[in-house]
Formats: structure tokens, sequence, C-alpha cells
């Protein structure tokens, strides 16, 4: 019987009968969902705020090679696990303690969905003609049913994603050499540190951002999957395509200077041309912004389950239940979108760069739990289970997370909170260096004193379907298997 298209899956251990593809469709999901208007708008960011093209470009590729390694290091978990990103991190903080993570986490896709769907609403209503707040509405609806279908038509979508944003991509930078100068374009050499951390940030912020969701979408890879391969197909992914489109980003708005800020959408397409040709831009445009907007409601969707199964026990969801959890996160997400579309450039960098500050301490604790404390052994039956092995809350993760958070504030810079150590250090804001690095040294230091929580195999959940009652007396049989 042909698998069925509409996902029957959500926050349980995907079985080994079901797992399938390879590793390779992690470049093709990660490069479409990276070659897009968002990622051009925080590309230009870096020159908006000041920058030259020449550094901003460094200082962008930089950021997405150390972010987007962290980040393919989580992706590299969900073969091994067979679970949703944020369900893992029950083994650091608790079964229910997993929920002050997650909480930051629906936050942050929330806010993603708005602000691409404030984007993608212009492209829509540009390209039907019926306006922003309708084009806002309708790619909100058209993300939700998508997202609803679930992963195997995610995966196809970022498949067709990478091929016509790529050709599309590299008509756009045709067109912008045929109308700037690229020597001109990088001729401004002044190196400014602050300006130049904040591109590495911006960049570093995108790809961190996509570590509490990225092994969701290789969470059906079949368990054998070599995790090296894992990591290095998301790492060029999501690097080249993100890298790609933040380089015409800051290339276009080096170019255009005040022509850009505002008018985002207007300024790409109207470099391709108009009548058909800018049609078509306006369709490549939204299409990029519906792949990711679906990760999102995606991700969204399985972190509000993971939290609430927290404290109800329950994994398997009906696909009435499904449908509602994804509205929710639609609805939620469109109307932030409808509210701040008028402020949306200002905005979106103080969102970035303070969502960076929340998912650092998350993601160092995650990875130096799976890797250096675990070394990748779980017991997956546990993580549903607030009495067993780890427990309702893990207050040294806890502890560790909180840490981490206050020492990034005398770093950080936004618009609304400024620390005490930017002006120093001429502006530049470093927070997330420091996020990432005392949380993940302190929490090695203080969980390798007491690994009893960690079983000697890794624990798979038992396979579906009836299973004989044991004798009394006699516990149940629980498969492992023997971490490689």
């Amino acid at each position: 019987m042909a698998p069925s298209l509409v996902e029957q899956h959500s926050i349980d251990v995907v079985p080994d009968t079901e797992r399938h593809g390879s590793a390779f469709s992690q470049f093709t999901l990660w490069l479409g969902a990276n070659l897009q208007i968002t990622a051009v708008v925080t590309g230009a960011l870096a020159v908006v705020f000041g920058s030259g093209a020449f550094w901003a470009v460094l200082g962008l590729a930089l950021g997405n090679l150390l972010g987007g390694a962290v980040m393919a290091l989580h992706s590299a978990q969900g073969p091994r696990l067979g679970l949703p990103q944020m369900i893992s991190s029950r083994a650091q903080f608790g079964v229910r303690g997993a929920i002050v993570p997650l909480v930051l986490v629906i936050v942050m896709y929330v806010g993603f969905f708005a602000s691409g769907t404030v984007l993608a609403g212009q492209a829509v209503g540009e390209l039907t003609h019926l306006g922003d707040t309708t084009g806002i509405v309708i790619f909100a609806l058209v993300t939700g049913v998508t997202a609803a279908v679930g992963y195997r038509l995610i995966h196809a979508l970022g498949r067709v994603a990478s091929v016509i944003c790529a050709l599309a991509f590299v008509y756009l930078g045709i067109r912008l050499l045929e109308r700037a100068d690229l020597g001109t374009l990088l001729a401004d050499r002044t190196f400014d540190l602050p300006l130049f951390l904040l591109a590495i940030s911006l960049s570093a912020s995108w790809q961190l951002a996509f570590g509490p969701y990225v092994a969701d979408y290789s969470r059906y890879l079949p368990r054998t999957t070599s995790a090296k391969a894992t990591f290095w197909w998301t790492l060029g992914g999501s690097a080249l395509g993100s890298q790609w489109s933040m380089t015409f980003g800051a290339l276009a708005a080096s170019a255009a200077g005040g022509a850009f800020v505002g008018h985002e959408v207007g300024y790409v397409v109207g470099l391709g041309g108009a009548g058909l040709i800018a049609s078509a831009l306006y369709f490549v445009i939204a299409l990029g912004k519906l792949t990711i907007n679906v990760l999102n409601t995606y991700g969204g969707f399985m972190s509000l389950v993971t939290s609430v199964s927290g404290f109800r026990g329950q994994a398997a969801l009906s696909s009435r239940g499904r449908a509602a959890y994804i509205a929710g996160i639609m609805v939620a997400g469109t109307v932030v979108a409808l509210l701040g579309k008028d402020s949306f450039l200002t905005s979106f960098k103080d969102f970035l760069l303070f969502l960076l500050t929340f998912f650092t301490p998350w993601s160092a604790i995650n990875l130096v739990d799976y890797y250096l404390i675990a070394k990748e052994r779980y017991d997956l039956p546990a993580l549903s289970d607030p009495h067993g092995r780890y427990g309702a809350y893990r207050w040294q993760a806890l502890t560790v997370y909180v840490i981490g958070l206050v020492a990034q504030l005398p770093f950080l810079s936004t618009h609304f909170f400024t620390g005490p150590l930017v002006g120093p250090l001429g502006g530049a804001d470093v927070s997330w260096v420091v996020g990432l690095a005392v949380p993940a040294a302190l929490y090695w230091l203080l969980a390798r004193r007491d690994t009893s929580h960690v079983p000697d195999h890794t624990i798979l959940a038992p396979e579906p379907g009836p299973e004989p009652a044991p004798e009394r007396g006699v516990s149940p049989t629980v498969r492992v298997k023997e971490t490689p």
C-alpha cells in the first residue's frame, strides 16, 4: 500500500519501517527555505545600518558558517532519535521543564510566520491585485493547508522551490549587475568592527533560529543515515541558500540606497522587469516564503503539542486535533503580521537579535548533552514520562539556561535594550558568542559529574501493535539498541 500523503505522526517516534529518503533531502529543503525574500532583507540590513557591502558580505558569510554549523549539529539528531527537535530537550530540562524554552520557541515561530507573511503578502497582493492585507490572509491560508498535509509535501515543496528560486536568483543577480557595477558596490573597504559584528550576528541568528526545529525535517531518515552526511547536507543547503540571498540583499541595498527601505519586494521585482516577468517574480517570492513559512507553522505545531503533552501525556493526535493546532499558529501569526506590516524592517532586525538571546543557551545545552554527556544515548519512552528517568524538571539545566540568558545581557544591543558593555566594545553586539560559550561550559562541568540518568544503550520506543501482557511480577520487555 502506498504511504499516505497526509502525515500521520506528530511528536511520537517515527518507526523504522516508515523511515525513508536520503540525507540529500536536507540540502534541497534548506536551500529552498533560504532562497527567499526575508533572507534578502536580512542581508540588506547590514548595509542599511551603515556597513559597506564588502565587509557586510564577509561578515554575513562568517555568521552563516558558524551559526549553520550549530544548526546542522541539531539536524544530525533527527535520524538517530526519530523525534521532533524540541521533544529531545526533555532529556536536559525534564518532561515538563522543557516548556520553558518551548514557550520561547513558539513565540519565535509566530514571529517568523508574521515577518515572512508581511513580505509574501505584498507579493501575493501584487500578483492578485487584491492588496497587501488580502494577500497576507491568502498566503496564511495556503501555508496552513500545506503544513497540515505534512512531511512529504514539505520536502516536495523544498525540492521545487530550490530549483525555481535558484534560477530566479541567478536572473536577478544578472539584472542587478547590469544596473550597478560590482567593483563600485564593493569599493568601500572601510572596516567598522561593530558593524562587522552586526553582520555576523544577523546571519548567525538567522541560522541559530533554525536549531529548535531542524530535526523535525530529518527525523524520517533511516536510523542508519550517516550523521556526517546529515550534517554536511544540512549545512550546505542552509549556508549556501542564506548566503546567496543575503549577498544579493547587501548588494541590492548598496546599489539602491534609500529606495530599498520600505519597498523591498517592489525593488527586487523591479530589477527583473515588468509584465509577465514581474508576475513570475512575485510568484517566486511567494513560493520561497511559502517554503519557510510552512516550516515555521509545522514547527510551531510540534512545539505546541510537545508543550501540552508534557502535562497531558498524549503524543498521538487525531486529524482534527492536528488541524486545530496548526490553525492556532496560523491565526496568531496572521494577526501579528497585519498589526506590524507598516514597521517591518526595523522591527525585524530587533526581533532577530532578541531571539538570538534566548536560543543560544538552549542550543548550547542541547548539543553538549547530546554529543558529550549522553553521547547519543537516550531513553525515548522516558521522554514522555514525568516520573521516569528524566523526571518532570531538571533544575540543573534550567538554572544553566537562566545563567546563559543573564550572561548575555551586558553584551546585548537592541533598539529597546543596550547592555553596559556594548559601549566599551564600540557598539558591537557579541551576546550570541557569550550565549553559546557560557552555558556550554557550565553545563558540561555540572552534567558530567552525575550521569546516572544516561542509559547504557539507546532505548527505543516499542513498535506499534499489540503485545502480550506480562506475567504478574514480570516487567515488560523494552527493546534496546546499542549506539554505534
